[in-house]
């Protein structure tokens, strides 16, 4: 899925992309947007995810006005994308794609366009934002 969707975003000229599968808080500083995999782990996301973010607001890193967005994959409930949303949008302020896109069980193709989907909307958003 993240693959996908790092693929949907790099589709945008003008767009870095870099995909990264253990991300630190201090990576969040540079970004002009932050796209998180996460899958639903028990009604919840996953601890991972959850020190990072938890992370990101101790060390006080200024989200406010990135673009944010979520993904992930489940097998029962899958609101971990929308959770993280939340935390995106009213902690650190930050500019979200509502509805984090939730994925059941592995992707198939029309999951995988889903995601492309989702990266190309959101570099769009970040290329919109530049010309500004």
């Amino acid at each position: 899925m993240a693959r996908a969707v790092a693929e949907g975003a790099r589709s945008v000229l003008g767009v870095s992309v870099e995909l990264v599968y253990y991300a630190k808080a201090e990576d969040f500083a540079d970004a002009d947007a932050i796209i998180i995999g996460v899958p639903t782990c028990y009604h919840d996301m996953s601890m991972e995810i959850k020190h990072l973010l938890e992370e990101v607001a101790t060390k006080k890193i200024k989200l406010k006005g990135k673009i944010g967005a979520a993904f992930g994959s489940y097998g029962w409930s899958g609101e971990a994308p929308s959770l993280v949303l939340e935390i995106m949008k009213k902690k650190f302020e930050m500019e979200t794609i509502e509805h984090g896109l939730t994925v059941k069980y592995a992707p198939n193709e029309e999951a995988l366009e889903e995601c492309r989907k989702l990266g190309k909307t959101v570099a769009e958003k970040i290329a919109k934002s530049r010309i500004k």
